[in-house]
C-alpha cells in the first residue's frame, strides 16, 4: 500500500473470534474499528459452553483445527494473554448402551489417529473419579487435555488487552466497493471509510456477503444450576453424552436433538445442554426442551438431582451448509475476508481462527492450512447443485 498510514480494518461482530481478529491486528500496527449490532459478546459466543474440546469434534479438518486452536489457548495462557481464563481439564466420552460404546470406541480411534491421548476407563476407575454416575454408563474414555474457557471472559480480555475503536449499537448495512475493492461499510447511512473488511458477525454475516443462503441457524437450548460447591468444578471433568457425538458425525440429523453435555463450571455450577435445533434464530426457551435436556442429564449424573435450575436460555449458531466454518478471502470481492459459520466450535476455534483471519488481512500466511475453510467451496457447490 503506497500511504505511510497504518492499515484500517473495519471488523463486523464482537464476538470471541472478531474481538481475537481485533486483538492480533492492533498488535501488529493496524488500526481497527470494531462494529456490532449489539455489543460484545451479545451473540452466540456469550450464550454458549466453554468447551475447549478437541475431543467433541469430528474426524478430519476440523479435528485437526481443534488441536491447533487449543494450542493457541495453552501458548496464551502460559504468556499472560488468557492467564486465570483457560483451564485444562478432562473431557469423558460416555456412552449408555452397546450401541453408543460401539460409537465412542470408533471415535477414540479417530482422536487417536489425530494424535490424541486417549485413555480407556472402566466403569469403577470412572466411579472413583466422578461419584454417583448413573447405572446406565457402561463405557467411556478420557481426552486429557481438553480445556475450558468462557467466551465472554476470552472476549473481554481480548478487548481490554487492544487498542481498538469499539462502536456498539452499530449495525452493518452493506460492505461499500470501490474500483473493485472494498473501502468501507455503512452503518445506517453513514459511511466509514476501511483499507479491509472482516465479516466476523456469526448469523449475521450472511446479508452482508452477497453468497446466498450459505449459513443455517442452528438454536441451543441450556439450563445453568447453583452451585454444589464453593471450591472450584464439582466434579473432575466435562461429561460428553455419545448422542452429542452423533450429531457432530453426522449420524443424527434430526432439526431438534439433545446432544448432552455436562460442564463443571469453576463456580461450583453445572451448565447443562444442550438442544440443536436447525432454522431456529429465536432465543426463547421452552419447558419440553429444557425438561428433555434435564431427564437426559438425571439419567446420566442422577445427584444433579439436588441441584436447582437458576435460569435457562438460548443461542443461536451459525452452521454452514456443509458442517465446516467459513474462513478465507472473499471469493469474488478484494479486501474482504470472512470468518463464521463456526457453529457449537466457536469457543474453541474462535481466538484461534480470529488470529488466523488477522494474518490474512495482513497479507500473511496463517499458522495451519485453512483451505478445507474456504469460503470458494460454498459457490462451487452452488455452481455444480
Amino acid at each position: 500500500m503506497a500511504s505511510s498510514s497504518p492499515l484500517h480494518v473495519a471488523v463486523i461482530g464482537t464476538g470471541i473470534v472478531g474481538a481475537s481478529a481485533a486483538h492480533f491486528l492492533a498488535a501488529a500496527g493496524a488500526r481497527v474499528t470494531l462494529l456490532d449490532a449489539s455489543g460484545p459478546a451479545a451473540g452466540a459466543t456469550g450464550a454458549s459452553d466453554g468447551a475447549v474440546s478437541v475431543a467433541s469434534k469430528r474426524p478430519g479438518p476440523m479435528m485437526d483445527l481443534a488441536r491447533h486452536a487449543r494450542a493457541f489457548y495453552v501458548r496464551h495462557e502460559r504468556d499472560g494473554l488468557f492467564r486465570g481464563l483457560f483451564h485444562r481439564r478432562s473431557t469423558f466420552l460416555v456412552a449408555r448402551t452397546a450401541i453408543e460404546a460401539d460409537l465412542v470406541a470408533r471415535h477414540g480411534a479417530d482422536l487417536a489417529a489425530a494424535g490424541e491421548r486417549v485413555i480407556e476407563v472402566d466403569r469403577a476407575t470412572l466411579l472413583a473419579r466422578i461419584p454417583g454416575l448413573g447405572d446406565s454408563v457402561c463405557a467411556a474414555l478420557e481426552i486429557p487435555d481438553d480445556g475450558h474457557a468462557l467466551g465472554y471472559e476470552i472476549t473481554q480480555r481480548l478487548l481490554a488487552t487492544s487498542r481498538v475503536d469499539i462502536r456498539r449499537n452499530a449495525p452493518v448495512s452493506e460492505i461499500v466497493m470501490r474500483a473493485g475493492r472494498a473501502c468501507g461499510v455503512l452503518i445506517r447511512d453513514e459511511f466509514l471509510p476501511a483499507d479491509a473488511v472482516l465479516v466476523a458477525a456469526g448469523i449475521g454475516s450472511a446479508p452482508l456477503l452477497g453468497l446466498g443462503e450459505i449459513l443455517i441457524p442452528r438454536k441451543g437450548q441450556m439450563a445453568v444450576t447453583d452451585r454444589a460447591t464453593t471450591a472450584g468444578p464439582a466434579i473432575d471433568g466435562h461429561l460428553m453424552a455419545a448422542s452429542y457425538l452423533a450429531a457432530k458425525r453426522g449420524i443424527v440429523r434430526d432439526n431438534s436433538h439433545i446432544g448432552l453435555v455436562i460442564d463443571p463450571l469453576m463456580t461450583g455450577q453445572f451448565l447443562i445442554g444442550g438442544s440443536r435445533e436447525d432454522h431456529r434464530s429465536d432465543h426463547s426457551t421452552d419447558a419440553v426442551t429444557i425438561a428433555a435436556i434435564l431427564r437426559e442429564a438425571l439419567d446420566l449424573y442422577p445427584p444433579l438431582a439436588a441441584r436447582r435450575v437458576l435460569r435457562s436460555f438460548a443461542g443461536v449458531r451459525s452452521a454452514s451448509r456443509d458442517g465446516l466454518p467459513i474462513v478465507g478471502p472473499h471469493p469474488h470481492r478484494p479486501g474482504v475476508v470472512i470468518a463464521t459459520g463456526f457453529e457449537g466450535d466457536g469457543i474453541c476455534l474462535g481466538p484461534f481462527m480470529g488470529a488466523s483471519a488477522a494474518r490474512l488481512l495482513l497479507g500473511e500466511r496463517p499458522e495451519s492450512d485453512l483451505s478445507s475453510l474456504s469460503p470458494q467451496r460454498l459457490v462451487r457447490a452452488e455452481v455444480h447443485a
